[in-house]
């Protein structure tokens, strides 16, 4: 065994210490947002299709999955801006292998394209959809900025930058979606965008980004407060859907994984259920989607409880508000079948 297989097994050995029951465990789920990579990736260890398998069999009825972009198996060589299409090859590998076995199945993968290349988008996403055999929805690009330097990410454009804004919007006018990935200063400006792209659908990311670390640690009040007024115009905006999850990754401020023990299902619930709620409640669970952000969030919780935590958070929804929360409105946003298995949107599947 590698090191860093070794570490990764450490790791799930930590996150798998708390055992629970499977609540309410017929719900169909679509997880919304996971990665995998072969190599460190985002965590330090690899995070293969066994080990979603390992994950997404744990318990909860896990039936189809979405692969996120995560800078993973790019091409080598070849033009620039076409090198995130190897990305969606692997992802789409990942998903025929997933398919012809028993288990959830990866039914959507969101690639990477910069969208400052304006119209001239349409050329990665053509190579993306060829690469993507069927499964491609639509890209991630990320916008996250702070000055903290535990914050930082890779430089990227400002959101109205109008090459960028032209790129966003032709990915609407394609029919793709586009998942947004910032901290939450930034809401109001993913509000402007949403409204000079408002034919592109925008997936926000883990809650908005709601930090707790650095400069904002110990300030939780005052940046829910800050969020939830930005939430409110946000969920104006028609096109915009909001991914419910990241709660387990340390920017979140709950040091989860400095804890012998990792958070069970109801103290995970009791730290997240206020915002949660917040944002079913202003955006509609037909715009709310659950995620488990794995292996991001596994370093914090285990996937069962995660799960867990969700179903406990709104377990006063009704019936018909849990299948949007948890399959449905992952289906709408990336076209795929429904619970009932009617096709989203109108379109082939």
């Amino acid at each position: 065994m590698s090191e860093l297989t070794a570490s990764g097994a450490r790791h799930r050995a930590w996150a798998d210490q708390i055992e629970e029951p499977v609540l309410d465990p017929e719900l169909p789920i679509c997880d919304a947002h996971h990665h995998l990579w072969p190599d460190t990736g985002h965590t330090g260890w690899p995070y293969t299709l066994p080990d979603l398998r390992t994950d997404t069999g744990s318990g909860h009825n896990v039936v189809r999955t979405v692969f996120l972009e995560c800078r993973t198996q790019y091409r080598e060589s070849g033009p620039e801006h076409l090198r995130p299409v190897g990305e969606v090859a692997f992802a789409a590998n990942a998903a025929k292998e997933s398919e012809r076995s028993a288990g959830a199945e990866i039914a959507a993968i969101v690639g990477h394209a910069d969208p400052t290349l304006g119209e001239a988008i349409e050329e990665v996403l053509e190579h993306e959809a060829e690469a993507g055999e069927g499964r491609f929805r639509g890209i991630r690009y990320i916008t996250a900025q702070d000055p903290y330097p535990r914050l930082a990410m890779p430089a990227s454009a400002t959101m109205d930058d109008p090459r960028y804004r032209a790129g966003v919007r032709r990915l609407g006018t394609l029919g793709y979606s586009y998942d947004c990935m910032v901290y939450h200063p930034q809401l109001p400006e993913v509000a402007e965008l949403a409204g000079a792209c408002p034919r592109t659908p925008i997936v926000v990311n883990h809650l908005g980004g709601i930090l707790g670390v650095g400069p904002y640690r110990d300030r939780r009040g005052e940046v829910l407060s800050f969020w939830k007024e930005a939430m409110s115009r946000l969920a104006r905006r028609p096109n915009v859907f909001l991914k419910l999850g990241g709660i387990g990754m340390p920017m979140m401020g709950f040091r989860w994984d400095k804890q012998p023990a990792p958070p069970d299902s109801a103290t995970l619930a009791r730290a997240w259920e206020d915002p949660i709620r917040f944002a079913i409640d202003a955006f509609g669970p037909e715009r709310c989607l659950f995620e488990s952000n794995f292996p991001v969030d596994m370093r914090g919780v285990g996937y069962l409880v995660l799960w867990n935590s969700f179903k406990r958070i709104v377990a006063r929804c009704s019936p018909d508000e849990k299948r949007w929360l948890f399959h449905d409105t992952a289906a709408k946003v990336y076209r795929l079948p429904s619970v009932s298995g009617r096709a989203q949107n109108g379109r082939p599947t």
